[in-house]
């Protein structure tokens, strides 16, 4: 396969599109984010990079504090427009028909019709250029039960959750396989 050499550029795709919501219960706000990730499993860490010229920026900074929400295929028009429109001219829970709900441990709300939800608490902001990365701590992962089975076991599969991939939005599909099936013997094998 020959390959064409292009200047650098934020190509690494697909990525999870999710909503962060940010603020308190009484006054809300959410912007949609396309990089972000895990970056330690122990201690758990996440991390959401955010333009500072951007309305939420200022919010997380100040509270340290944010909520990863995982979106759903039915979510994603109030994805698109949570990241087309600023919270500073328009409610975009109002605007959107979400709901913020309390979170556990964290003061920014988390989304009611997420299927799953990362409450974040700030433990550094890194100054990168255009974006600034907010390396945070998960403090309590909220699950819609729905997506637990009778064994205790995450299902998020069940969720239809949405990625981004260089401008596109696409639903998560089939399975290929899972950690570690490449090696793993056959049953009833040697």
């Amino acid at each position: 396969m020959s390959k064409v050499v292009w200047k650098p550029a934020a190509l690494l795709a697909p990525v999870p599109a999710v909503f962060v919501s940010c603020g308190t219960l009484d006054n809300p706000n959410v912007l949609t984010v396309a990089w972000t990730g895990i970056v330690c499993s122990d201690p758990t860490m996440t991390y959401i990079s955010v333009r500072p010229k951007r309305y939420s920026y200022n919010i997380i900074k100040e509270s340290g504090e944010f909520v990863i929400n995982l979106a759903s295929k039915s979510m994603c028009r109030a994805l698109d427009t949570c990241g087309v429109l600023t919270g500073a001219k328009v409610d975009k829970f109002k605007k959107c028909s979400l709901t913020a709900e309390k979170a556990s441990v964290v003061s920014a709300p988390l989304i009611k019709e997420a299927p799953l939800s990362l409450e974040c608490k700030v433990d550094r902001i890194i100054e990168l250029g255009t974006h600034d990365m907010f390396l945070a701590r998960v403090e309590a992962v909220d699950v819609d039960e729905s997506l637990i089975d009778e064994k205790g076991k995450l299902c998020l599969s069940k969720a239809g959750l949405v990625a981004y991939s260089h401008g596109d939005y696409l639903e998560l599909g089939r399975k290929l396989g899972s950690f570690g099936y490449s090696v793993r013997k056959k049953h009833g094998g040697k």
